[in-house]
């Protein structure tokens, strides 16, 4: 099969002439000149691999190499510019696009590189290089939260982590909240050679500057007021093991500072003593937040981020994990059956339709949770659309009404047709509430506002919203 270049290029010539190269070298090409136009195409097709100008009319390829990461990550970018830049090239690969080739084109320099991004892809899609590092895809051995999925974001994901976990590379995890990246971390500790060491997690988001070098490093008995025992700090728990820091983004500049000098030095003393403790840990962060903008911003340390930043691997929304979403919930629903001393054995048809439309701000957190409620409320052998939350009853009804005709009004009824006016101003209002709910992410209290009515009017017509269309 003809593997799928997309060329990314304002300059109409130079798109056409990379299209005909290509071509003749057994690519299917497709051209498109403006970031809106590649978010469109990515919409309705899969590529293997972007070639993207970096300077476009209305975005950047630094924009469109990050959707692309995080919306289609087993799709390769290599980025093309016209101009020379080492420290954006050096940002560019930490982003994740393959390579970066500065103009002039010369076309046997990229058809190599094209070739080797497209292998690059093979090895992770088939766990290649996993087997290269020293593992084996049959000893590969979850950890108990994580689910096998089988989307395409699902597999990528899974081969990145076969592929780093039995190295020592220190990786961070980026990803929105309640995507599950702490059971990344596990795995990866599980699949390393410190898996049967300790792996420590630490929640850096309320650290506050007091009790930061305290958790981080131990103190001391009598160290400062209150130190009324000797506490040892999570790099020294984790010593041997894995420490893994979640929401690195919000620490303070000054406790960026404090730990970059251990992670530098692997070395640590506790408050209130002199002696040097050495370490021996695998740091692996994570971060729903865009560091490299931090970066420029400064509030995070570029010295920092280079430390942790070995290697990178984006967790996915579950949004963008298609049918993955009812293995999870099945997942999850055997689970709340053993906790519940229930025997449910699924979900109905319209139950699943539910799961699938919505949009999942909360990620994979939020599919266990609201599996959880609707699996106490449930007393038969399925679940039942009844029990599910309004937002996913309205995500279903919002899918339903994708791609029907707008109202059309005759302009001579001749008495042959009639118009309900009552019926049409019900409907119009319906969709209405709905446009809003779907903008707010089905959040009823902003969604109020915006409709300028109180919650409780809100909630009694989005009841009269799922009667009406029997939801």
């Amino acid at each position: 099969m003809k593997k799928k270049v997309l060329i990314v290029d304002d300059e109409i010539s130079i798109g056409l002439l990379l299209s005909r190269f290509l071509t003749k070298n057994g690519f299917e090409v497709s051209n498109v000149t403006t970031g809106r136009k590649v978010l469109q195409i990515l919409e309705k097709e899969r590529f293997d691999l972007v070639l993207c100008d970096y300077r476009l009319d209305d975005t950047d390829g630094k924009e469109i190499l990050i959707h692309i990461r995080e919306n289609y990550p087993a799709t390769g970018v290599i980025i093309i510019t016209g101009y020379s830049d080492i420290k954006l090239a050096v940002e560019l690969i930490k982003l994740g696009a393959f390579d970066y080739i500065v103009k002039p084109l010369y076309p046997d320099e990229i058809l190599n590189t094209i070739n080797k991004a497209l292998e690059t892809q093979e090895d992770l899609k088939s766990g290649q290089n996993f087997e290269h590092a020293g593992g084996n895809l049959s000893d590969f051995q979850d950890c108990p939260e994580y689910i096998n999925g089988e989307s395409d974001a699902s597999v990528f994901l899974l081969k990145q982590i076969q592929l780093i976990a039995p190295t020592g590379y220190t990786v961070i995890l980026t990803g929105k909240s309640g995507t599950g990246k702490e059971c990344v971390a596990k795995t990866i500790h599980l699949n390393s050679a410190r898996g049967k060491e300790p792996f420590i997690a630490m929640d850096c988001g309320s650290l506050t500057k007091d009790l930061a070098a305290s958790e981080f490093f131990g103190h001391e008995k009598g160290a400062f007021t209150g130190a009324t025992f000797t506490k040892i700090g999570h790099f020294e728990q984790a010593n041997g093991g894995t420490l893994f820091l979640d929401e690195i983004g919000n620490l303070s500049y000054e406790i960026q500072a404090t730990l970059l000098r251990a992670v530098q030095e692997r070395k640590i003393k506790r408050i209130g003593s002199t002696k040097e403790i050495d370490l021996d840990v695998r740091l692996i962060v994570a971060t729903n937040e865009n560091l490299v903008e931090s970066i420029k911003k400064g509030s995070f340390r570029e010295d920092l981020y280079h430390r942790f930043n070995e290697f990178s691997i984006h967790v996915p929304s579950l949004k963008h994990r298609g049918n993955d979403i009812l293995i999870f919930a099945e997942h999850f629903l055997a689970t709340v059956n053993k906790e519940l001393n229930k025997n449910i054995e699924g979900f109905s048809d319209e139950v699943k339709k539910c799961l699938l439309a919505y949009s999942w701000p909360g990620n994979v957190r939020e599919l266990k949770n609201v599996i959880r409620r609707i699996a106490l409320l449930t007393d038969g052998d399925r679940i039942e659309t009844h029990v599910l939350p309004l937002e996913l009853g309205m995500s279903n009804y919002a899918k339903a009404q994708q791609g029907k005709k707008a109202l059309h009004f005759p302009r001579e009824l001749n008495g042959v047709k009639s118009l309900d006016l009552r019926n049409a101003a019900k409907e119009a209002e319906y969709t209405a509430i709905l446009e809003v709910l779907k903008a707010v992410n089905f959040n009823k209290t902003k969604a109020a506002k915006i409709l300028k009515i109180d919650r409780k009017t809100l909630y009694n017509k989005i009841k009269l919203i799922e009667v009406d269309h029997e939801i």
